[in-house]
């Protein structure tokens, strides 16, 4: 039996998946990171992006998270989602239009309150398109 770490992805709104994984990678402040079963311990803050965990068999479930943190332990992995979805339940039309909106408020550049709010809301949308075509490529794979 090959060696796994129990996975908690938990939001605001909820658990979003518990259950054992192989892999874990996670979209850190500081870049990619990739969990094994007994990773050292750690915590960080996460960006926005995808959070792929992956089971002993390869199958590998996408998630979207807004930001948060992220904890390891050798024998768990935690992640604490401002918000968190399922790749397969975003809804790309909306992520569209929220990035089309954001784009718009940053060529206005009103107050530099709102630069920054579009910066932020532009890159979550962009982080949730990412995860819809990485979750393609893997059905198309």
């Amino acid at each position: 039996m090959a060696m796994t770490v129990h996975v908690d992805i938990v939001s605001a709104e909820g658990a979003i998946h518990s259950g054992m994984a192989a892999m874990v990678y996670a979209p850190g402040e500081m870049g990619e990171l990739g969990i094994a079963p007994r990773h050292t311990p750690l915590i960080t803050r996460l960006k926005p992006g995808d959070v792929r965990v992956e089971d002993d068999k390869g199958d590998m479930e996408h998630f979207y998270v807004s930001g948060g943190m992220l904890e390891v332990q050798p024998d768990v992995v935690t992640v604490l989602a401002d918000t968190a979805i399922r790749a397969q339940n975003i809804d790309e039309a909306k992520a569209l239009e929220a990035k089309r909106r954001a784009e718009d408020a940053l060529a206005g550049k009103a107050a530099e309150f709102e630069y920054a709010k579009a910066q932020a809301e532009l890159a979550e949308a962009i982080a949730q398109l990412r995860a819809i075509e990485k979750l393609r490529k893997m059905r198309a794979s």
